[in-house]
């Protein structure tokens, strides 16, 4: 090979080494090259006059052609790799950066060169007009340069990339686009932009996060929804940001204009027509309009019948991306039967609409990314496309994240990647149809990066060029996709030129009709922010005690494994005494209450759905639900096997993460009422990452859009020397939120009081009053007797709100002190009154298990029994700014009778909610505990 440079020589056998060694780390077009002619040859080779090994049919090729070959298909999958550099995806700034990567010079290659190269060696899905080598790059260069560019090599799986490669580069994956569909297109592209430009001009300087720059989403939406329900999908869940929120309200979700127009009108409801196909989402306080959702019900002859579904979405964007995964989930399982739910993927198709600032700024992304392949959490694929407006606000691309693209995080979960022009339309739709058959195919998710551009400011009364003079000096001169579209089907002559402006004058007619009935309608707007009276009124009253033989009967199911089954040695001894719970005088721990809560409640036919960090086993090694065999690693789950079951049962240890899986739970049991979900934290601290979700959706959702929850949270707590970070639940902060009943905050001191509020709690999921349930649940105490119960307690009990302690105030004339307290405090206090040989007759300590809502009643009640009671006391471990304190003084004090003190024990005012020093928490808690049982003298 005269005349090549050791480093050329040298490319081929070193891709032919590697291919030796592993056929599939070369390209698959560099592996048929070798597998058909075997080895590149070597100077020496062509020197002595060896020649490469080939089939008799075959001519071999010369070191040169060789060479040639080597080097074209080098180029191909360069341009299969890197032609989204130089695409034409980005319509305000085309970039001429790497514009030289594929230069035929670059790889040692001339157009003669090239010609003579094998078209299926280069591209095999070629269309029949491709003749030649040098056509082939062309043809490459068309397809994955252009307005649609594609990223694929980050999918390791060979077969999913080989398929993605081939739909491409064969064309299979774009649809026919007829002069009917054409025109329809033009339509719709029409209405999205018209209804920008009527609110626009009529409601001057309101904030509405325009679409405009990505009018094209509508319709994309419109074909994703189109092709999965025509494939038997029965749920379209959308999440998405505020911008462009209206006009997808308004098109995707056929919510009427008139009430669109009302909104910014502030009209009452009743002006609007009813319509049986939009259900709008509103609680008694409400949000914004750009954060509402909606549900359409799609009833057509030629499709079955489906819901699309708009989620509810505050202005924390992404955050919503999790709960839309936790409905599609739900809506994918039937849950009707014992086991494992069982999940059709094809049920239900998620699609999350991301901002370009948002998908790499949010750790929120990737964490529900990370979900997307878990058995408890993967919902068979998911449509993520980002409204890619190139600018967050006013921060430009370069300051908001560190990568190429704004849909990079994606690459690391192998999720194929489309950047598409979105003044494109027939390349945007059939985006959409590439993303469809990717998912009905694999079960796995699909991003779109859709890039824009914003024509306006952040909200419309933004002067953008301020910040981006440059920019938006292009865009003011920049065409809408519509005049681009309408311009490019007159001038193929699809449609007449006048065609368009006829459209968008049709159109704006249409909507100033609409307008002008509001308005004449208009009356004054009676404005009643008042939770109804099933909110109000508190939960009904609920029998969730159990008959003991019941009790009994399931607890010998759940004890009946199979013959073959071996579960670890001391395990297996610690399960089967529970056994020896039913005996005369025997008591029930707290894992073994959840347990029976559990089976009774699957008895009922209530399905359950629990999950979080170690879960299955237990933070604290106290549940084991699922068992494994110590022989083989086989599970065996007895809640979903044992014959009373009438209703599934799920338990999921969660990845490390609270805010997805908060978000994914809480969507799952607002898409499944009927199921009782739970999430666990392996400390109740640890609940604090997933703050925005109870901030934004668990505490307020009901208040702000009438989303109904029965989630039910389970947050370790108690202060056991662990440290500041193993400590607290911070109860103070779900207290702080607790208003207008949105939500029960307990911290049960006894099995029984937590098998009664779990029982009561899936009693209540399908009524109006139903509410998330916020539990404080023990670490230490789950294996300390003083928190057992009794079987009576089981049989004839039901849930308290205050526990009083027995053996204390039954001398109603001599106690003069009456303890308040919650949790773990109040066993210690017990365990203390039970050690000292005291006469404790002025004394009581009543336990509020229920914290929220303040149960007032029974408080009050207990002390109008003690007419010589001269103070009362509320004693806690949490630091005197935390804990409950802060949210029970007033309400103490309010019932308190006249003349009676009411103070507080615990620690001081802290920043830290605990020592860090074991031996300083132990001073604490002694001090604690002898402060409130010294009487004063």
């Amino acid at each position: 090979m005269a005349g090549v440079s050791w480093s050329e020589s040298c490319v081929a056998i070193e891709l032919y080494e590697s291919f030796l060694e592993n056929p599939n780390s070369v390209d698959q077009h560099m592996r048929e090259l070798f597998e058909e002619w075997g080895p590149p040859p070597t100077d020496q080779e062509t020197a002595s006059g060896n020649r490469v090994s080939v089939s008799a049919s075959q001519v071999e090729p010369s070191s040169n052609q060789m060479r040639t070959y080597v080097n074209a298909v080098k180029l191909a999958d360069m341009i299969r790799r890197k032609g989204h550099l130089v695409s034409g995806t980005n319509p305000i700034n085309q970039s001429s950066k790497h514009s030289e990567i594929f230069e035929l010079k670059r790889y040692h290659l001339t157009e003669d060169s090239v010609k003579n190269v094998p078209v299926d060696l280069i591209c095999p899905d070629a269309p029949a007009y491709v003749k030649d080598g040098l056509d082939a790059i062309n043809y490459l260069k068309d397809v994955y340069t252009k307005k649609i560019a594609f990223e694929f090599n980050h999918v390791h799986d060979m077969e999913e990339r080989q398929w993605l490669v081939q739909m491409v580069e064969s064309g299979e994956y774009i649809p026919s686009f007829t002069k009917e569909t054409k025109v329809n297109l033009l339509k719709r592209l029409t209405q999205v932009e018209g209804f920008e430009k009527f609110i626009h001009r009529t409601f001057v300087g309101q904030k509405r996060f325009s679409i405009e720059g990505l009018d094209i989403l509508v319709p994309m939406l419109d074909e994703a929804v189109r092709d999965v329900v025509h494939n038997g999908t029965k749920h379209v869940l959308i999440g998405m940001a505020h911008r462009g929120r209206l006009n997808v309200l308004a098109h995707t979700l056929n919510k009427p204009y008139k009430m669109i127009f009302s909104e910014f009108l502030h009209a009452p409801k009743d002006l609007i027509p009813s319509d049986n196909s939009t259900g709008t989402k509103n609680g008694w306080t409400g949000d914004v309009k750009y954060h509402l959702g909606a549900d359409r019900q799609i009833r057509d002859e030629n499709t079955a019948e489906a819901i699309v579904s708009l989620a509810n979405n505050p202005s924390h964007l992404e955050f919503v991306s999790p709960i839309v995964e936790g409905y599609a989930r739900a809506a994918q399982e039937d849950r009707s039967k014992k086991g494992f739910p069982k999940q059709d993927v094809s049920q239900a198709y998620s699609v999350l609409i991301h901002g370009d600032a948002a998908f790499p700024g949010q750790g929120i992304v990737t964490e529900t990314l990370n979900l997307s392949r878990l058995k408890g959490y993967q919902v068979g694929g998911s449509l993520h496309i980002i409204a890619n407006n190139n600018i967050g606000f006013t921060t430009e691309t370069y300051d908001s994240r560190s990568t190429t693209y704004a849909s990079d995080p994606a690459k690391g979960f192998e999720i194929p990647i489309i950047h598409v022009n979105a003044d494109d339309p027939e390349a945007c739709i059939a985006a959409i149809h590439l993303a469809v058959m990717y998912r009905n195919k694999y079960k796995k998710d699909f991003l779109i990066d859709l890039i824009g551009y914003r024509r306006f400011g952040h909200n419309e009364m933004d002067e953008p060029a301020v910040t981006q003079p440059g920019t938006y000096e292009k865009i003011r001169k920049h065409p809408t996709v519509r005049a681009i579209y309408a311009e490019q089907l007159a001038n193929n002559e699809v449609i007449a030129a006048s065609y368009g402006d006829e459209l968008d004058k049709e159109f704006q007619s249409t909507l100033q009709a609409d307008y002008d009935e509001i308005v004449a309608k208009k009356r004054e707007k009676t404005f009643e922010l008042s939770p109804p009276d099933y909110i109000v009124n508190g939960l009904p009253k609920l029998k969730t005690n159990v008959a003991l033989d019941t009790l009994k009967e399931l607890n010998e199911q759940l004890l009946n494994w199979p013959n073959e089954f071996k579960a670890n040695v001391k395990l297996e001894k610690i399960l089967k005494r529970r056994g020896d719970a039913f005996k005369e005088n025997g008591k029930i721990d707290w894992a073994l209450a959840e347990t029976l809560a559990f089976a009774t409640i699957l008895h009922d036919g209530t399905p359950i759905r629990l999950s979080g960090q170690d879960s299955e086993r237990g933070t604290f090694a106290h549940r084991h639900l699922v068992l494994h065999d110590r022989s083989n690693d086989e599970v065996f789950t007895p809640l979903q096997e044992f014959d009373g079951a009438n209703a599934s049962f799920a338990v999921y240890n969660s990845p490390l993460s609270e805010q997805a899986v908060v978000g994914f739970e809480y969507g799952y049991n607002v898409q499944s009422p009927e199921t009782l979900v739970l999430w666990e934290a392996q400390f109740g601290d640890f609940a604090n990452g997933a703050q925005v979700i109870f901030d934004q959706w668990v505490s307020a959702g009901r208040a702000k859009w009438g989303q109904k929850s029965g989630l039910v949270v389970l947050l370790p707590h108690g202060y056991e020397g662990q440290g500041p970070e193993h400590s607290s639940g911070r109860v103070e902060r779900f207290l702080v939120l607790a208003a207008e009943n949105n939500w029960t905050i307990a911290n049960c001191t006894s099995a029984a009081q937590y098998f009664h509020i779990l029982r009561r709690q899936a009693k209540i999921l399908q009524k109006n009053a139903v509410r998330p349930l916020i539990i404080m649940t023990p670490k230490s105490l789950l294996r300390n007797q003083d928190v057992a119960s009794t079987h009576d307690a089981f049989t004839d009990g039901e849930f308290l709100p205050v526990y009083e302690q027995t053996g204390l105030g039954e001398k109603v004339d001599n106690v003069e002190r009456i303890i308040l307290c919650s949790g773990k405090v109040a066993i210690d206090l017990a365990d203390q009154v039970k050690k000292q040989d005291e006469d404790w007759d002025w004394l009581h300590i009543a336990r509020v298990e229920e914290l929220y809502p303040f149960p007032k009643r029974p408080i009050r009640h207990l002390f109008s029994k003690y007419k010589n009671l001269k103070e009362i006391v509320w004693v806690q471990e949490e630091p005197k700014n935390m804990g409950a304190w802060p949210f029970m003084e007033s309400r103490v004090k309010e019932i308190a009778p006249e003349g009676v003190s009411v103070s507080y024990i615990g620690r001081t005012h802290r920043s830290s909610p605990s020592e860090g020093d074991p031996v300083s928490h132990k001073k604490e808690q002694l001090r604690i505990v002898t402060e409130s049982l010294t009487r004063k003298h």
